[in-house]
């Protein structure tokens, strides 16, 4: 049997979405199932002092839900200071505080109407700077979430006295997830038996959300994921909030209940990119040579702690780039404030970190009167160099012939000397990025989570994978099915994967962190191999064709699944006290090369071409992987050029797709795409993570060219033709 590792076998989920057959939550119904809603705050800070309903609305038939009714008001995530429901305290505009329910959707709409919150208003806490100063202190007696603080060497002080010190600061505004699905669930009661299926990419997230309101077991606890259409993180932590809201109302109306929100809804209520600010101060050569930096990190983390902690956390270590520094200093502090709480997305900080010191070291670049892509290769991190956390890079190090494969494609250096090209009244122009992204989880993350994958041998010579890690659209299943069937030794079209359902598949840790394939997909190869060979050892101890060990084996439940937990690589070490050791078994590596055309009347910038280098490790799906890399740099592109969110007094003034403006295929620049194989030796066939890594370079790459073409120098995102043009009129910098 040839190996399908490498090989672009057709998505196996692909003909169900296309067709129109595959099942979403909104498509399905339960008998007896009632249609649920949420009642939601309208001020940003306050006091909580009633939920009336008016008594000249007819009720009947109409559930209602408030504080309560909740068993234990608070969601179990890394702090549990986010209630199901608000009870005394007004947190966030959008803060949930009743629940209704009722088989007419109609008839929900009008009850809606005719729920009064009685809120005494509070002042309230919107930005970066006011939470700093301690004003109206919401968390505390600072509002901070969180504090990390890496060193290396004689730090961040090292850098007064090197022969250049540059100085800047950049910003990064919200975004929205806009995954082609907004959140659903729906609930019920089976006895005393949960069960919720729905949205979602980490049913075992969920499932400990519902054991710990409920004071439930394990197996009072079942999770399904339906088909989901997209998660980018935002699917991560916040569908256990939606769990949770309809098991409340299928509880008290002893009734199915399915709660999906709309667009407007869920971009106004769910979770968002942190907006973050950088302050950087570096000290180099004059040769170039880079030798210290300071960087202070400052996340805001919205209402609630969420996965604040860990988004941060992946922020600062990713803060210093792809390149060596002799002295580091990064403090890093989440503040908390009366916006809708932040948490998971694509990149999971990295891209806030990663903007800033790429677009420092264009200023570097420009201060020393170099090319930036020149100064970044001088000082990139090679084999045998140290991150700022001291970690050795001892294996899979492919930046170099990244930066190398994207040059050549893109032609950068002739046309960045050849200067900005101006036809009539556009101006184009080519910048790059250089950047790294750690696979996996940080630190010991993947030692306390203990990951498992089952494999099981099913009668007529089938397989099935059995894993809590979920096929968001990214492709999981198909891969999956790949590592499983070369590890068999048989077809892909042999092997099924089963549903994931807490009820019938190992905790394979969450889907998130680039871990999936190169994490969860290395135990899913050990699995499929450990079953070859029990095959071959009972083909060798009976005389038996495959055929027949194979039915031997599918018969006996002691033989037919292969159950393996994920095992740290030896030598990897992490210190959490003291931030210091190795982060990550891996890193990804990429260089993005944008070129874009600014109307220099109109100040609108189209990317007209793209060109993206990665190192991926080893390619188990070259169609599924480019797309990974493409439509992360896509999103990355919006998040560069349109994606705006508007707020004023704590809500948000643009939660749609008409006014939140998205990226379309239409808008998609031709994209030249290169995987590049520098083999991580743990992982399936050498594969390394690919999904979060392409959202890290693409908005300082545009920034860059967009800089080379009109000379205006942009250090927030996003850059619409506005922030253009007020860089124009101060003389090209905001």
């Amino acid at each position: 049997m040839a190996p399908s590792i490498g090989t672009s076998v057709p998505r196996v989920d692909g003909p169900a979405k296309v067709c129109g057959s595959a099942r979403y939550v909104d498509d399905l119904v339960l008998p007896g199932m009632l249609h649920g809603a949420t009642v939601r705050s309208d001020v940003p800070r306050g006091r909580l002092l009633g939920v009336d309903l008016d008594p000249a609305f007819d009720w009947t038939g109409i559930t209602v839900v408030t504080a309560d009714d909740v068993p234990v008001n608070a969601v179990p995530l890394i702090e549990s200071d986010q209630p199901v429901l608000a009870r005394d305290e007004i947190r966030h505009a959008y803060e949930p505080v009743a629940l209704l329910a009722c088989e007419d959707r109609l008839r929900l709409a009008q009850a809606l109407r005719h729920v009064t919150l009685r809120v005494e208003p509070l002042p309230p806490v919107l930005t970066i700077d006011d939470a700093l100063a301690a004003r109206e202190a919401i968390r505390g007696a600072d509002n901070v979430i969180k504090r990390y603080r890496i060193t290396k060497g004689r730090g961040g002080a090292a850098v007064e006295g090197c022969e250049v010190v540059v100085r800047g600061v950049y910003e990064t505004g919200w975004q929205e997830h806009v995954y082609i699905e907004p959140n659903g669930m729906i609930g019920w009661w089976d006895g005393d038996t949960a069960r919720v299926e729905g949205s979602l990419q980490c049913p075992y997230y969920v499932q400990k959300g519902i054991k710990g309101v409920f004071g439930l077991p394990d197996d009072g606890v079942d999770v399904t994921q339906a088909v989901t259409g997209g998660g980018f993180g935002g699917k991560e932590e916040y569908p256990t909030l939606v769990a949770l809201h309809a098991l409340l109302l299928a509880k008290k109306s002893g009734r199915p209940v399915k709660l999906v929100y709309g667009r407007q809804e869920d971009v106004e209520a769910s979770t968002k990119r942190h907006p973050s600010r950088v302050e950087i101060a570096s000290g180099c050569d004059r040769d170039g040579t880079l030798r210290a930096v300071s960087i202070r990190v400052l996340f805001d983390g919205g209402a609630y702690v969420t996965l604040t902690p860990v988004v941060l956390s992946r922020g600062a270590l990713h803060a210093c780039g792809a390149y060596r520094w002799e002295d580091v200093t990064v403090e890093a502090v989440a503040v908390a404030t009366n916006t809708p709480p932040n948490g998971a997305f694509r990149g999971f900080g990295a891209p806030q970190t990663i903007w800033a010191i790429e677009r420092h070291l264009d200023r570097v670049a420009r201060t020393l009167g170099t090319d930036p892509v020149a100064l970044k290769r001088k000082n990139l991190l090679r084999l045998g160099d140290t991150t700022a956390t001291g970690q050795t890079l001892k294996e899979s190090v492919g930046v170099e012939e990244c930066v190398e494969k994207a040059m050549a494609a893109s032609g950068y250096v002739e046309k960045r000397e050849r200067g900005p090209v101006v036809t009539g009244r556009t101006a184009r122009g080519v910048g790059a990025a250089i950047f790294l992204h750690g696979a996996g989880f940080t630190g010991s993350g993947e030692k306390y989570l203990k990951g498992k994958v089952a494999v099981d041998l099913l009668p007529g010579g089938r397989a099935r994978v059995r894993t809590g890690s979920t096929d968001i659209g990214q492709g999981t299943e198909t891969v999956f099915r790949q590592i499983a069937a070369d590890g068999l030794g048989i077809g892909v079209e042999n092997v099924d994967f089963a549903v994931p359902s807490t009820a019938n598949v190992p905790d394979s840790g969450p889907t998130v962190a680039s871990r999936t394939v190169m994490v969860v997909g290395s135990i899913v190869d050990a699995a499929a191999k450990e079953l070859r060979a029990r095959l071959e050892a009972e083909e060798k101890a009976r005389g038996a064709t495959r055929s027949a060990a194979w039915e031997r084996l599918a018969a006996d439940p002691a033989r037919a699944t292969s159950l393996v937990q994920y095992e740290p690589p030896p030598g990897v070490v992490w210190d959490d006290a003291t931030y210091s050791g190795d982060a990550y078994p891996a890193y990804g590596w990429a260089c993005d090369v944008a070129e874009v055309e600014v109307d220099l009347d109109t100040f609108e910038t189209k990317v007209t071409g793209f060109w993206a280098a990665v190192d991926v490790g080893r390619v188990i799906n070259p169609t599924l992987c480019a797309g990974q890399v493409e439509g992360g740099t896509l999103q990355a592109i919006g998040w560069a050029l349109t994606e705006k969110l508007v707020t004023k007094d704590g809500k948000i003034l643009n939660p749609r797709m008409t006014n939140y403006i998205v990226p379309t295929s239409l808008d998609a620049p031709p994209f030249t795409t290169t995987l590049v194989e520098a083999a991580y030796s743990r992982g399936p066939g050498g594969a390394k993570g690919v999904g979060e890594l392409p959202m890290d370079g693409g908005a300082p790459a545009v920034a860059a060219a967009i800089e080379h073409a009109t000379g205006l120098v942009l250090d927030r995102v996003p850059m619409l033709p506005e922030d253009l043009f007020e860089a124009s009129v101060k003389g090209g910098a905001r």
